[in-house]
């Protein structure tokens, strides 16, 4: 089996370039990616979207990417779709693909291996029951689980086995299982292990199941391949397991010596508000907020200690790593923004790596980075930008996010790259976000660009509105409209009594004591902002025309918002539509009709605040049009990888190619416009 044995340089003191040996398996360094569902796999199988995506986090330099987030040992393992399936050898073949790709850049491969037990589904997937050590059913999952007998724990346990053989016979470096809310977990909490066997009741029994499975596994795979646990080292609930019982647990592990490793992770994941503030911390959670209890866990046991939770930034990884606080640092959603946080440590450049913003878009939209088009699009587009044959003359217009990518995006292929940018700042829609106080680390997005732009020597020309005229006096060959939008106010009656969520954030126009803000369009704009206000002492109502608030927000800020909303007791009034506002005496009321009566109903405020999207800024791209050689037309199979005539085209003399990216063509969010720039201009 091949092992990941190249080294970062002699030279290096820094603790996060230092290899480590893990048993047998040398690691080039102390940055790892752990297991996560990608959803990249193709009926369970890791073909070649999802062998792209980790191949692309061993070419940046890390010492071991982690595949398998929740990888299926049996066939009533299933949440639905998009695990590996590790319950048959069909998979067997394809792991050693994937061993092969990560291998040849000198990193480790690992994957996880796990049953679901009452996180699994009944309702798709194969349409089996799942199982559990007792029938209690997890808030999150749903499903009713069956009490497993004799008979599925026996089976269980082999499958575990199994799966962990074909990982070995894969080429794979070796395996983890997982407690947390997985069915190992499951056994060890007596919040959901109410037996009355050998398997339930005492610390030795509800740990008996797992022990009895790592046994199998090791039996299975051998002693020279790793194995590991990701285990949780406290529940952070009344009726669960505490610090001191988890460390009584691991003590359990580390005597019968079947596990090399432990990856600590904390708290739970069997309720929405569990998961995106412990297990998987979202944008409300402070960056590694963990770490102290996980150096704690480290003196206290014997075995390697990984962690990955929040861990954002080099500086964090690196202390981490300098005080011991562990042995191996997860840097994942870290290597979702830059697969290549290592290569360009080593190289001096590591004020170059893009940063982690803590969006939580990865965990919405599944290894798409909210300002990294590469990330799972790696069969698409690629993270290594080319040198064009040719270079142009290009003229971007507007310096929003998909603005600045374009730039970024010419300026590195080669192209004279002119910026025109009608405010004071670069940075578009993302500054007014950033302005609410739970996004502030979106400003990231704007501030590397910033910085790549000046290393690229692009003209960026601030305080400049283009018109026609101001455009072409640049001879472009390429044009590219950036412009945004701004706040819709059309056809509603009585818009002129209203403000937008743009105005009264970026503080154009001051809040009033009595807000009412409505929403319609389920995003984080209007309730970022009912939260900013209300944090200030404002009185604020909510309407929002969706069921449920921040409806198309990641799950773990939906919650999080939901929670921060009550405990700010702040109202909220659904499925109602701004029908027309007026004004009221000192006051402003606006009539509401409900989505699914029809009933109207009036509310009063000092102040309505209106969050509907955008409305196209077109009017520089209407202008060009007609001058264009293209006519503003952007081939759509130039967007999807398809094959296109776009770009090959032979201009005539003193004439320009035209496009329009993001906001300026509809109203979206900030990936969709940084996308949509990279695609463009990597194939132009």
């Amino acid at each position: 089996m091949a092992a990941a044995q190249s080294k970062a340089p002699e030279a290096s003191r820094d603790p996060l370039l230092q290899p480590f040996q893990l048993k047998r398996l040398v690691l080039r360094n102390r940055i790892i990616s752990t297991s996560h569902a990608s959803m990249l796999d193709d009926s369970g199988l890791p073909l070649e979207r999802y062998q792209r995506y980790h191949e692309e986090k061993a070419r940046g330099g890390l010492a071991m990417t982690m595949a398998g987030g929740s990888a299926m040992t049996s066939p009533d393992s299933s949440w639905g779709g998009g695990q590996l399936d590790l319950s048959s050898d069909r998979i067997v073949p394809h792991l050693q693909s994937l061993s092969r790709r990560i291998h040849r850049h000198g990193a480790a491969v690992m994957c996880q291996v796990s049953h679901l037990g009452r996180r699994a589904t009944a309702y798709a997937g194969n349409w089996l029951p799942p199982v559990a050590p007792s029938r209690v059913r997890e808030t999150r999952n749903r499903n009713f689980p069956k009490e497993m007998d004799a008979a599925d724990i026996g089976r269980i346990i082999k499958d575990y086995a199994d799966a962990a053989r074909r990982c070995r016979d894969g080429d794979l470096d070796g395996v983890e299982t997982v407690t947390s809310g997985h069915l190992i977990g499951q056994f060890l909490s007596p919040r959901t292990n109410r037996r009355t066997d050998a398997f339930g009741g005492s610390l030795e029994n509800r740990a008996r199941f797992g022990l009895m499975v790592h046994e199998a596994i090791r039996r299975e795979v051998g002693d020279d391949f790793v194995v590991g646990i990701r285990f949780v080292i406290d529940e952070a609930v009344d009726d669960g397991s505490d610090f001191e019982e988890c460390l009584a647990f691991a003590r359990l592990f580390e005597r019968e010596g079947h596990i090399d490793f432990f990856n600590c992770i904390f708290g739970r994941m069997d309720t929405d508000l569990a998961l995106a503030e412990q297990n998987m911390p979202g944008m409300f959670t402070r960056s590694a907020p963990f770490l102290p209890l996980v150096g704690q866990f480290k003196r206290e046991t014997r075995l390697p200690v990984i962690h990955a939770a929040g861990i954002r930034d080099v500086a964090t990884a690196r202390h981490a790593i300098r005080e011991d606080l562990v042995d191996l640092v997860g840097m994942t959603r870290a290597h979702i923004a830059d697969p290549h946080i290592v290569n360009k440590m080593i190289r001096g450049e590591e004020e170059r790596i893009r940063p982690c913003v803590g969006a939580s878009y990865c965990l919405y939209k599944k290894v798409q980075c909210i300002h990294n088009a590469a990330s799972g699009h790696e069969t698409i587009v690629s993270h290594i930008i080319e040198r064009a044959e040719t270079p142009r003359r290009v003229v971007v217009v507007g310096g929003g996010p998909g603005g600045m990518e374009a730039a970024r995006v010419a300026a590195e292929r080669g192209h004279g790259v002119t910026l025109l940018e009608a405010g004071a700042r670069l940075g578009g829609q993302v500054l007014v976000a950033a302005s609410a106080s739970d996004r502030k680390d979106l400003i990231g997005i704007v501030d590397w660009r910033v910085d790549e732009l000046a290393r690229l020597g692009v003209d960026v020309r601030l305080n400049t509105y283009a018109d026609a005229e101001i455009v072409l006096a640049d001879n472009p060959d390429l044009v590219i409209v950036s412009t945004g939008g701004i706040p819709d106010m059309e056809r509603l009656e009585g818009a002129e009594h209203c403000d937008s969520v743009w105005d009264v954030l970026s503080g154009v126009v001051p809040a009033k004591d009595d807000l009412l803000i409505y929403d319609e369009t389920g995003r984080q704009a209007a309730v970022s902002c009912a939260l900013h206000f209300a944090r200030l002492g404002y009185m604020v109502t909510l309407a929002i025309v969706d069921d449920t608030l921040a409806i198309e927000t990641p799950y773990p800020d939906k919650v999080s918002f939901r929670k921060r909303v009550s405990e700010l007791g702040i109202r909220v009034v659904s499925d109602v539509r701004l029908a027309k506002v007026a004004r009221q005496g000192n006051g402003i009321a606006a009539r509401f009709r409900h989505e699914l009566t029809g009933v109207e109903t009036e509310m009063s405020a000092a102040q309505i605040i209106v969050e509907r999207g955008t409305v196209p800024m077109e009017d520089v791209y209407q202008e060009l049009r007609a001058r264009s050689f293209n006519e503003g037309v952007t081939d759509i199979a130039l967007m999807t990888g398809a094959e296109t005539k776009a770009g090959k085209n032979t201009p005539a003399a003193g004439s320009f190619e035209l496009h329009r990216i993001g906001d300026a063509v509809a109203s979206r969010d900030i990936y969709s416009s940084i996308y949509e720039a990279y695609r463009l201009c990597s194939h132009l």
